[in-house]
């Protein structure tokens, strides 16, 4: 079985991080980050799921909302990833864009 540790954990570690950020933080940029990432993981795990239709794009829910929306989404790719066959590297390369994402935030 693959192991999607690392990818929730560094979910839960940017998830953390947005929680005690300030809303002016928020507001200035790393909310539109970490709802960019949440996005992509979504799009991620729906192709996975269900090769050939049109992913749905998660919505903006607000700057208080976006680190369950980090969440939800890694954890439906991490299940996603758990159900279908891929490779390691796929868990590799979702777990750099959480990193990349949470440097870019500042947080």
């Amino acid at each position: 079985m693959l192991d999607t540790t690392e990818l929730t954990a560094a979910a839960e570690r940017f998830a953390d991080r947005l929680r005690a950020a300030p809303q002016s933080r928020l507001q200035r940029g790393a909310a539109g980050e970490a709802l960019a990432l949440a996005r992509e993981l979504s799009v991620m795990a729906q192709r996975a799921e269900e090769p050939g239709r049109q992913p749905r794009i998660m919505p903006e829910a607000g700057v208080f909302v976006v680190a369950d929306q980090v969440l939800v989404a890694a954890n439906d790719l991490a299940e996603a990833f758990r159900s279908v066959s891929v490779s390691p590297r796929a868990v590799d390369d979702a777990v750099a864009l959480v990193r990349a994402a949470a440097e870019r935030s500042g947080l």
